[in-house]
């Protein structure tokens, strides 16, 4: 159950950041809503997920899905440029995550 928690505060964690972008500098109402909410329930369900994973492997892939997720939609959604170094180090990122996540379930 961990997991699903962590994975849904990851899911927050893009949510809550690419409304804030969305809110124009806090401008406009219902983005910003949004980003307090998901920011909140991120939190959240972070928490209940370091209940039983190692706070770092746990904060870790946190980042790393807000890393993921926001650098995907941002491009998507905001037309925002990815080089060919940024995608190298995305594709890094994303190794790290399921290398802890394959790593953490042995331990």
């Amino acid at each position: 159950m961990e997991w699903l928690y962590l994975l849904i505060a990851g899911i927050l964690e893009v949510t809550w950041a690419v409304s804030m972008k969305m809110s124009d500098g806090f401008s406009k109402i219902m983005p910003s809503i949004i980003t307090g909410i998901g920011y909140i329930a991120s939190a959240v369900f972070l928490a209940l997920a370091l209940k039983k994973l190692p706070l770092g492997t746990a904060y870790a892939m946190w980042t790393g899905f807000g890393i993921l997720g926001t650098t995907i939609l941002g491009a998507m959604l905001f037309k925002e440029t990815i080089t060919l170094p940024q995608a190298g180090c995305i594709i890094l990122i994303a190794a790290g995550i399921i290398g802890l996540k394959l790593l953490a379930c042995r331990i």
